[in-house]
């Protein structure tokens, strides 16, 4: 009796240590892959890139999500109240974990204490782009053009009170221009206003232009960070030109709700780090305007923090009030 008493406790405990994993195994719900802005921007093709190998590896659906509005504000609320069960994910960039909760006084989650990092993706830069029908093809051409046109003009940009934001309010104090920040409701519909020439120029994300750069569509005439892009080699940097401040790079990542699983979230970090290791991943990822580098959890969350305490000098800085 005492022998079976003891396998009993034995089977009990092996069930226990092996729940998360056995209820992985049983289950064929789909993982929802959130994405803060509409189809068509940068952060959807890199979702809808990614959940197909994650998908692969996990043996699970992979569905994109995409949840727009308010800068990624919306998806960010959604993931907060997602049941910690290894079923969501949140695919973000810097603007809704640094910026927006530094911007907006409810935004309705703490990514410190809400959001669970799993893993980073890439760094990447923004730039200012004009549309077709605007003539210049330098900053120096812009800021001549819009001189003429009586020192004002509107400047697209995916999200309110962003990277791109304030970087319009930088331009128009540096040329005493009066530049003012037009938000739309993601990349994507800012970018159908300037390919159809309704605003003269645009801020963003170097993924989000590329495809219309190339196909001289658009004009890219400037971008942030450190040094010129390997995918823009003759787009100077605001720094070469006199701007500077701005040279940290915003990061994409992957996050979960707070509580979900260890278990879970290794798995999730490992598929993502095989995913970004594929040679034509990485070459898509790139070829989007991307420096693909993967970072564990916690590289992802240091990361988080010191953008965040970038952008919080420079939000200070510019008298900005949370609104």
């Amino acid at each position: 009796m005492l022998d079976r008493r003891r396998f009993c406790s034995t089977l009990l405990s092996a069930a226990a240590l092996g729940a998360a994993p056995a209820v992985w195994a049983q289950s064929d719900a789909p993982i929802h892959l959130l994405v803060g802005f509409p189809p068509g921007g940068g952060s959807d093709a890199i979702a809808r890139l990614l959940a197909e190998k994650l998908q692969a590896d996990l043996g699970r659906p992979v569905l994109v999500d995409n949840r727009p509005g308010a800068g990624g504000q919306l998806a960010g609320q959604q993931l907060k109240a997602a049941r910690a069960d290894g079923t969501t994910l949140f695919l973000s960039h810097d603007h809704t974990l640094s910026i927006l909760p530094q911007v907006v006084k409810k935004p309705g989650f703490d990514p410190q204490t809400d959001f669970e990092p799993v893993g980073g993706i890439a760094t990447f830069v923004n730039g200012l782009a004009v549309s077709g029908g605007t003539p210049a093809r330098s900053v120096s051409e812009f800021i001549a053009w819009v001189r003429k046109q009586g020192g004002q003009a509107g400047i697209g940009i995916p999200a309110p009170a962003s990277t791109p934001e304030f970087l319009v309010q930088l331009l128009g104090k540096k040329y005493d221009l009066k530049l003012t920040p037009v938000p739309y409701k993601g990349s994507a519909p800012m970018m159908a206003d300037m390919l159809g020439n309704q605003i003269p120029a645009g801020v963003g994300s170097v993924p989000d232009f590329i495809e219309y750069q190339r196909a001289g569509k658009l004009h890219m005439i400037a971008v942030l960070g450190g040094q010129r892009q390997a995918a823009l080699p003759g787009v100077p940097t605001f720094a070469e030109l006199g701007i500077k401040g701005l040279e940290d790079t915003p990061y994409y990542g992957i996050w979960a709700p707070r509580g979900t699983p260890a278990d879970f979230v290794n798995r999730f970090t490992r598929a993502l780090e095989k995913a970004l290791a594929v040679p034509e991943v990485h070459k898509q990822l790139t070829d989007m305007g991307l420096t693909v580098g993967y970072m564990t959890p916690r590289q992802l969350d240091a990361r988080e923090r010191a953008y965040t305490q970038v952008w919080s000098r420079i939000i200070k800085d510019s008298g900005f009030q949370p609104q």
